[in-house]
């Protein structure tokens, strides 16, 4: 069994690295003092199909992309921090006695999760983090477990090294979504503090929603819906291929007709989506009401679906950007980021781990 560098802090200059079903993203952030600048960035997309569920189905069309992303960037960095998708990632809350040591814990780690992973230990990458005292017993500790199957790390890291790069850290893409939300966080009326807020990233073919109070996480669920849905609907309608309407959606073109009877359907259809994952929020759990929705993802900068999830949920909503608060390179394009920022959000997270105490 190899303990791999999942939640590790302390990393040396590196680039996060977002590897999504419809494209890989990539952030260079630095830091000068107390405030964050957002070196570089580029969002390259990959081919149909390459990444399916998650999983990366063709390991050399993404090796491609990470490559041309890379020197699209104009960086020298080669560090990389990548995710793992959170559903292959089993991750546990464990209290030991806070007395042990480094090895003592280790040991302690593998016995807890031979009971709870449906895997052979030595078909996994398992690593832990001391996360503090526990609430209830003072003389223990909570430690949080994850665990992969080798194969799905070794996927991601194969991907970026046939590129030339090399992966450094490997995070879990919802904690890599709380690390970017604490730079959002600040942004919300009293720095958001005891509220609860539903960060919703739609991804291509999937919705994530994260729900998170004073920086933890309380809720998670994925749901199969995602910006693919309106890009059939544009192939239907306007009778296009894939490729077309996947180009016309981004930019724009489209007959008269498109706003009324395409996208407004399909953004009431998203409003709908995210109603019912709230619902399944309070059914849940003991909460039965969220103060802030943070709509992330490629959809998410979808001109006016801010309105239309908020009339429909009647929650607050906003559009995610961990950026508005940063000083830019000056080759940054300040508008071309404002419609970026939303689905930039793991790769910020991972940009983040550079600065890691």
């Amino acid at each position: 069994m190899k303990i791999l560098d999942f939640l590790k802090p302390k990393s040396p200059p590196l680039i996060g690295v977002d590897i999504s079903s419809s494209a890989v993203k990539m952030v260079e952030l630095s830091h000068n003092g107390k405030a964050y600048s957002i070196e570089r960035y580029v969002v390259e997309p990959l081919p149909k199909d390459a990444v399916t569920d998650g999983n990366i189905v063709n390991l050399e069309a993404v090796g491609e992309a990470v490559k041309r992303a890379w020197r699209l960037m104009g960086t020298r960095i080669k560090s990389v921090a990548l995710a793992l998708p959170s559903a292959a990632v089993i991750t546990k809350k464990i209290t030991v006695a806070s007395s042990q040591n480094e090895n003592e814990l280790e040991l302690q780690v593998e016995t807890e999760a031979n009971q709870y992973i449906p895997f052979a230990l030595d078909e996994v990458n398992l690593d832990f983090q001391v996360l503090g005292p526990s609430p209830a017993t003072p003389d223990e500790v909570e430690v949080l477990v994850a665990a992969s199957r080798k194969e799905k790390v070794e996927d991601r890291v194969a991907a970026v090294e046939s590129a030339g790069l090399k992966a450094v850290v490997m995070d879990v893409e919802s904690f890599a979504t709380l690390t970017a939300y604490e730079l959002i966080q600040r942004q919300l009326p009293g720095d958001g503090e005891n509220q609860v807020v539903a960060i919703v990233d739609i991804g291509s073919t999937m919705m994530h929603i994260n729900v998170v109070r004073n920086g933890q996480q309380i809720y998670f669920r994925e749901q199969a819906f995602g910006g693919n849905q309106l890009t059939q609907d544009i192939q239907r309608r306007y009778n296009l291929s894939s490729e077309e309407a996947e180009a016309a959606k981004r930019s724009g073109g489209l007959p008269e007709n498109y706003e009324p009877e395409v996208l407004q359907p399909f953004m009431d259809g998203l409003a709908l989506e995210v109603s019912r994952a709230l619902q399944f929020f309070y059914t849940s759990t003991q909460f039965n009401k969220v103060d802030h929705i943070l709509l992330a993802g490629g959809c998410g900068s979808i001109h006016g679906l801010d309105e239309v999830v908020a009339n429909r949920t009647q929650v607050g909503t906003m559009i995610a950007n961990p950026f508005l608060n940063m000083t830019q390179s000056s080759r940054i394009k300040p508008r071309q980021l404002l419609l970026d920022a939303p689905a930039l959000l793991i790769a910020c997270g991972l940009a983040l781990r550079r600065f890691d105490a």
